[in-house]
């Protein structure tokens, strides 16, 4: 390219501060994102941005960081409706005494379509670009993602016993199997296989799941060592714990994702290790049920690749994924015993380049490099409560809010502008949520 060449491009986004993830640590002054469809053509100064782009669409961002859009590992995004419906409960009578009547009075497509959208209006509003979802109608909650462009793993759910979705095994697997194959082109959706957990799905089914897998190339995403009763009962009346029984099965691969592991013995690190497993941390949501604790930096040391998730909002009770990464630093030091783990660059990470590699897609996600894939988002920085600003990756994870978040693009077209979203009438889904709520606050008064 000669001194004189301009190269022309759809958007510029110029940021005072810009955090590429790759490389490492960094923080760049001053640089501008350029944008050609739905690809990042290139990552410059601003001054050889003026020498070098013409674009149609230049964006402004003078008190801002601009980094990769996160990625939220594991959810069940329609059970934003129950958020603060059962509350201070161990998992188990969580599930039992309340979440599965209500998921049996209420599951629906409709029910599915509305939570699912209530779910990507907060995620947008607060940084999240990609999350993952695992829970029932997963062909409506696809259709939504697909419609308001935003990206997402969608697992279909397997268990031993009927729900809303299915009524066992073969039909979910059926259903699953068509799930796959109608959405695996789409450029927004990855379908997913969603083993609900050890405790819940026997060995059979299982070995199709894997089977699945192995012919689709479709990820699976499990519940696994949430509890440390999970893991006594199993080894009580398996005579191993359920790590070991789904290494023996098959199940863990390079492809597996695996969700919460807060009971994690020498023995589960090596296996998971030698899987090539991924694990995704789910930290406020084991908190408030008391789950445990996930050993994160431990199983960072050993080599794991681990992402973040913030599990659904009716366990948690948001999808704040910056808030989540400040909860998941906090931990890990006092897990660890060493206020250097987890450190703040490392937490930005995990919720990023690291969930992109639990996808199988670090390739063109996770980080701002020229070619990947135009998911971005812009976190305004001038609030009092994030100033004086010495170390902008330190306020993203230890003082700032999701709401600072300003803008966000997917595949390049614009999500949220000045903290408004584009592609989701708040309003009238508002009033939907609010119908909900009137149906299942009636029915619980009974």
């Amino acid at each position: 390219m000669t001194a004189d060449t301009i190269t022309a491009a759809d958007i510029r986004i110029n940021a005072r501060w810009l955090i590429p993830i790759e490389p490492e640590a960094v923080v760049l002054d001053n640089q501008a994102v350029i944008i050609q469809g739905n690809r990042i053509a290139a990552v410059v100064s601003q001054q050889e941005a003026d020498r070098r782009f013409r674009t149609r669409e230049t964006v402004d961002l003078p008190s801002h960081a601009l980094m990769p859009g996160l990625i939220n590992l594991h959810g069940h995004a329609a059970m934003s409706l129950f958020r603060g419906m059962a509350d201070d409960l161990p998992l188990m009578s969580w599930l039992n005494d309340h979440i599965w009547p209500a998921e049996g009075a209420f599951i629906s497509e409709a029910f599915i379509a509305d939570g699912t959208q209530l779910a990507m209006a907060e995620m947008l509003r607060t940084g999240t670009t990609t999350f993952s979802d695992m829970y029932f109608f997963p062909e409506i909650a696809a259709q939504c993602a697909h419609d308001a462009g935003m990206r997402a793993q969608i697992a279909f759910p397997l268990l031993d016993f009927p729900t809303p979705w299915g009524t066992g095994p073969e039909d979910y697997l059926g259903k699953g199997e068509a799930f796959i194959r109608d959405w695996q082109d789409d450029p927004y959706i990855t379908p997913a296989i969603g083993p609900h957990a050890p405790y819940t799905v026997s060995d059979a089914p299982l070995k199709r799941a894997i089977q699945l897998s192995a012919d689709t190339g479709a990820p699976i995403q499990i519940h696994l060592h949430e509890t440390e009763f999970e893991v006594n009962e199993a080894t009580e009346k398996l005579g191993q714990r359920p790590v070991a029984r789904m290494a023996e099965l098959g199940l863990l691969g390079p492809n597996t994702q695996c969700v919460h592991m807060t009971q994690v013995n020498d023995a589960d690190l090596e296996t998971v290790t030698t899987s090539g497993a991924h694990v995704i941390h789910c930290p406020e949501s084991n908190l408030k049920l008391a789950s445990g604790l996930c050993p994160v930096q431990e199983l960072m040391d050993a080599g794991v690749n681990v992402a973040i998730g913030t599990d659904g909002a009716a366990s948690n009770n948001d999808l704040d994924l910056f808030g989540e990464l400040r909860t998941a630093a906090m931990i890990a030091k006092v897990v660890s015993g060493d206020a250097a783990a987890l450190s703040a660059h490392a937490a930005l990470t995990m919720a990023t380049l690291s969930g992109a590699r639990a996808l199988g897609r670090d390739h063109e996600l996770g980080s701002l490099v020229a070619g990947k894939l135009a998911d971005i988002i812009a976190v305004d920085l001038s609030d009092p409560f994030l100033q004086p600003v010495y170390d902008p990756i330190s306020h993203l994870v230890y003082s700032n809010h999701g709401r600072a978040v300003s803008h966000s693009w997917i595949n390049g077209v614009p999500q949220l502008q000045d903290g408004r979203l584009t592609r989701i009438d708040v309003a009238d889904l508002m009033l939907r949520v609010d119908g909900w709520k009137e149906r299942i606050r009636n029915q619980q008064a009974q």
